[in-house]
């Protein structure tokens, strides 16, 4: 009878159940070089940034160009041609520093960079995507109103012809990069239903084109956020993307910034476990370690076996799509699942650290407070329900 080998003992407490077996060589190595680039360029001043309500997105756009991470999972024009499981693992790594600083990459790669290369033409592919592989032009996504959410087929952005060109008005809420964008893919109503939805290629330099930031942000605040309006932007003809028409356009957009998203969130929640669990071995109570109680120990072996599991699904989902794809209710699963998740895992942390849990000398309570935008931007907690509700029973509860 063979004899199994000597369990060995894991290296990494937050890896119990030894997921990096799972990833090659080449996977771990991308990952340590993202996550190297964090703690250089991120780690020291992201504490600051989040007080302060500011982010040098471009600087740090450049930085991340140098590496590659910029629309990373791309082929061609520029762009690294990474796998999506290299792309969730940067993610991890970007959003474990903060989660604007991973929506600052996904809006560039999965939105803004994703939308041209699969929906554009040619020229505009040539014309914007090595610059913002680089980091050299920023890019923004304007779907969202600031009336219209989770229903898209009911926005009040229209375009309209005018000879050759065409007329947009209208304007566009809570779009990452909006104030700092050298170009917006803007979603406007051609006619009067959802199918007759186009995207345009819009440089923000365009008389018309204004962008105003957002602040007095609770959440997200080393984020650059801010409303688009549209008076009469005129565009030629060849500003509208010709390869896609209806809601598919911005719906396959989103479901690549939720595939990120679903891997990001799980950076939050890993730093903020592996900041109680190290307090935990610090900190003195009644003559012990906090990680000498059971019920600390209990809360650890909850948040550790979630993290696990999420990142499980991650995994699974991200050799999915490099083999055969994903479906949106694939997606909306690991969203759905992954940032509940990491949102219970960044509050009960706090628990272990007490009153030191709300202060920003501690990661915790930043990343619990952005992970409350994670959970509502690209798909409410609702939205994904039902998405996940209609593939289990066929029948769609939407309205």
């Amino acid at each position: 009878m063979k004899t199994a080998p000597p369990r060995k003992p894991s290296a990494d407490p937050l890896d119990i159940v030894d997921l990096d077996a799972m990833l090659t060589d080449e996977e771990q190595a991308i990952r340590a070089t993202v996550r190297q680039v964090c703690d250089d360029i991120v780690e020291p001043h992201i504490a600051e940034w989040y007080e302060k309500g500011e982010l040098p997105a471009r600087d740090l756009a450049r930085e991340f160009g140098k590496v590659g991470l910029l629309g990373m999972h791309l082929e061609g024009y520029g762009c690294a041609g990474m796998s999506a499981v290299d792309y969730g693992l940067a993610c991890v790594e970007l959003e474990a520093s903060d989660s604007g600083i991973r929506s600052l990459v996904s809006v560039q790669g999965s939105l803004a960079m994703f939308a041209i290369w699969a929906h554009g033409s040619e020229e505009q592919k040539q014309e914007w995507l090595p610059r913002m592989a680089a980091g050299e032009a920023i890019g923004c996504f304007g779907l969202t109103e600031p009336d219209v959410g989770s229903d898209p087929g009911s926005m009040r952005t229209r375009a309209r012809r005018d000879g050759d060109d065409w007329i947009l008005n209208g304007a566009k809420m809570w779009i990452t990069n909006g104030s700092i964008a050298d170009v917006a893919v803007v979603w406007a109503n051609t006619g009067d239903t959802p199918k007759d939805v186009r995207g345009f290629v819009v440089p923000t330099n365009t008389p018309g084109f204004s962008a105003h930031p957002i602040k007095h942000k609770m959440s997200l605040r080393a984020s650059v956020t801010a409303e688009l309006t549209l008076e009469n932007v005129r565009l030629p003809a060849s500003a509208m993307m010709p390869n896609v028409t209806g809601l598919k356009g911005p719906l396959s957009c989103l479901s690549e910034a939720r595939y990120g998203i679903l891997w990001g969130s799980l950076g939050a929640a890993r730093s903020a476990l592996e900041t109680a669990r190290r307090y935990s071995v610090e900190r003195t109570q009644f003559g012990k370690p906090l990680a000498a109680f059971q019920l600390t120990q209990g809360k650890l072996a909850a948040m550790s076996t979630e993290l696990q599991l999420g990142m499980l699904l991650a995994l699974h989902l991200g050799r999915l799509k490099d083999s055969v794809g994903l479906r949106p209710e694939q997606v909306s699963v690991g969203k759905y699942n992954n940032i509940a998740k990491a949102i219970e895992i960044c509050r009960t942390s706090r628990t272990i650290l007490g009153a030191n849990g709300i202060s920003g000398e501690f990661p915790i309570m930043r990343h619990a407070n952005n992970l409350e935008s994670v959970l509502t931007y690209e798909g409410t907690v609702e939205m994904h329900a039902l998405v996940i509700g209609q593939a289990l029973t066929g029948v769609p509860a939407f309205r």
